[in-house]
């Protein structure tokens, strides 16, 4: 039996480094609980260097025009 391989990938923007953010949610009582934000990536097929690769990018440098799709 062959296993599969497992790759953990940072919820990372390959272009602006934008990451995971971290704060509260604050409920009408005023209770404070730990929750997170994830940037929007999208797996993007990118030139770099003449040749075509996947990148995981955020939508902000998609909608700006720092990545270029081919």
């Amino acid at each position: 039996m062959g296993y599969k391989e497992v790759v953990i990938v940072a919820r990372r923007c390959d272009i602006c480094n934008k990451g995971v953010t971290t704060g509260n949610n604050v409920s009408h009582s005023n209770r404070h609980t730990r929750r997170t934000w994830s940037p929007n990536l999208q797996t993007v097929r990118v030139m770099v260097n003449g040749q075509r690769r996947k990148l995981r990018v955020c939508t902000r440098c998609i909608r700006s025009g720092r990545v270029s799709r081919v």
